[in-house]
């Protein structure tokens, strides 16, 4: 199996086990802020569904060879910045706090299908190859990938599962029932 595959499937299977997670989600489950810092599991799937936006604009450079359009909420700034990285989660979630558990979810659920589509339809040889894309600065496009994973899976799974009420899931690997 080539890595690209294997990545693929993971972010397949991700996406599989967060809908078994989040089905039985009502609206007033994921409007009550029982995250740490004081989100709800809502803000939580709004943080991610906008930064799946990056992702998407840069699978989307890579299919039509150009520089990616990131969006406006980065006001130009740099995805990648580590110093930025809580002001621009600061600026989603100010953005994004007011809309429906049902508006959010389904954005998060539409972008990451739409991560897979576009990513399916890249060449595992483009996804594969450092600095293949200049703007990635010698990174891979399949790293950017395995980092929407990680950050789904690593960063925020164990979150997700512990603002859930009582008895709802767990975080084995993905595709874990």
């Amino acid at each position: 199996m080539t890595e690209s595959r294997r990545v693929l499937d993971s972010l397949r299977q991700e996406l599989e086990l967060w809908e078994r997670h989040l089905a039985p989600v009502s609206d007033e489950d994921a409007a009550a802020p029982r995250l740490p810092n004081g989100w709800s599991v809502k803000d939580l799937m709004a943080h991610l569904a906008a930064w799946q936006q990056v992702t998407i604009a840069r699978l989307e450079a890579a299919r039509n060879g150009m520089p990616p359009h990131l969006p406006d909420w980065l006001q130009g700034g740099d995805p990648d910045s580590d110093d930025e990285v809580h002001r621009y989660n600061a600026r989603i979630h100010e953005r994004d706090r007011h809309r429906s558990w049902s508006d959010v979810h389904d954005a998060w659920r539409s972008g990451f299908e739409r991560v897979l589509r576009l990513a399916a339809a890249i060449p595992a040889a483009d996804l594969e190859r450092p600095g293949r894309f200049a703007w990635l600065d010698g990174h891979r496009l399949l790293d950017v990938l395995d980092g929407t994973y990680r950050h789904h899976h690593d960063d925020h799974l164990p979150k997700l599962v512990a603002a859930l009420p009582e008895g709802r899931g767990d975080t084995g690997p993905a595709g874990a029932a």
